[in-house]
């Protein structure tokens, strides 16, 4: 199941030269999307605090399908692909609210990792229960 992870505009100061959203901005929504993703796995912010735990990106891939400009209101839906005993594989997809039209996709490989030791742990098994409820789900 897709969820909504993202809603924002695109703001004049957002775009390059050319009067396109800049590259670094995708990066950026793509990233708030990130959190709001493992929130709804159960990977929350009081997770990742009182557990001393957290989330690293080993592989991103952007894929840009359409321009987006200044005024531009935009949607990020996300859903799992995979996961593995320590890592998980996701994507995001980048809408145009008003056109309907895929702007842009990102598609992510994160690694549950622990803080203090800055090495990489398995997941619980809450979260690998709800990454797997929603992968089954869009089969």
């Amino acid at each position: 199941m897709k969820s909504i992870t993202y809603k924002g505009t695109v703001y004049p100061w957002q775009c390059d030269h050319v009067g396109h959203m800049n590259i670094m901005w995708y990066v950026g929504k793509f990233d708030e999307a990130n959190w709001n993703f493992f929130a709804t796995v159960g990977l929350t912010p009081t997770y990742f605090r009182e557990q001393h735990r957290g989330m690293a990106a080993v592989q991103q891939n952007i894929t840009y399908k359409r321009e987006l400009i200044a005024g531009n209101i935009v949607e990020v839906q996300s859903r799992a692909l995979e996961i593995r005993d320590k890592s998980l594989r996701f994507v995001h997809e980048m809408w145009n609210v008003e056109t309907h039209e895929l702007a842009a996709s990102c598609e992510l490989t994160a690694v549950h990792m622990d803080r203090h030791e800055r090495k990489a742990l398995p997941f619980p098994e809450a979260v690998r229960a709800a990454v797997l409820a929603e992968i089954s789900a869009m089969a």
